[in-house]
């Protein structure tokens, strides 16, 4: 009986003394991805002539709110909001700027700032709402992303936010710039977007 005893109590010893030496795994750090205001680019490309020769400009501020960290890139951007302030549209040329923010922008319903929302899907598409002339409408988007660099292309047609007379005052103001070979004067209604973010990882 001792025997069988002593049997067991070294058997229980040789367990205790395994489960101690065994490794306790760590738990492996979650990764976060955060949208950062400062490392987010808004460049576009509007149209002039009947040739329509590209204008290059970017808004250099950019608010953001709503869910800017998560555990994925995409999340990170889905469902983020944001607000851009048209005063800060920037296009290397003050006169062009003024002249964006007067009579562009300045005939516009309500818009000193461009607002709206994003939207992704999983298959590198989604959508943008934003609201601009009082008027809130979805725009079509592609995605690609790229480690912590997400890029967004898009090309909006100002006709869905009803800003013709926004168009025709630019126009009228950049007549003779707006001018081609045939000596038509015309400001397109398209305009291509690029954002740019690089993500902070966490």
């Amino acid at each position: 009986m001792q025997k069988i005893i002593l049997v067991i109590a070294i058997i229980l010893i040789g367990l205790l003394n395994f489960s101690c030496k065994k490794e306790v795994k760590k738990a492996k750090p979650i990764t976060t991805y955060s949208l950062v205001e400062k490392t987010t680019v808004i460049n576009w490309t509007a149209y002039k002539t009947t040739e329509k020769k590209p204008v290059k400009g970017k808004f250099n501020t950019i608010k953001i709110t709503g869910n800017t960290s998560a555990s994925s890139p995409m999340d990170a951007i889905n469902n983020v909001e944001f607000n851009i302030p048209v005063n800060s549209i920037d296009t290397k040329n003050k006169d062009r700027d003024s002249k964006l923010l007067t009579s562009f922008f300045g005939s516009m319903k309500n818009t000193t700032e461009l607002t709206g929302k994003v939207n992704l899907n999983n298959d590198g598409k989604g959508t943008i709402n934003l609201k601009m002339n009082g008027i809130s409408k979805d725009f079509p988007i592609n995605y690609i992303i790229s480690g912590q660099v997400v890029e967004i292309n898009a090309i909006i047609n100002l006709d869905n936010w009803q800003a013709k007379i926004a168009i025709d005052a630019l126009n009228l103001a950049c007549k003779e710039l707006h001018k081609g070979a045939d000596g038509v004067s015309k400001t397109w209604n398209e305009v291509n977007l690029n954002i740019v973010t690089y993500l902070k990882v966490e």
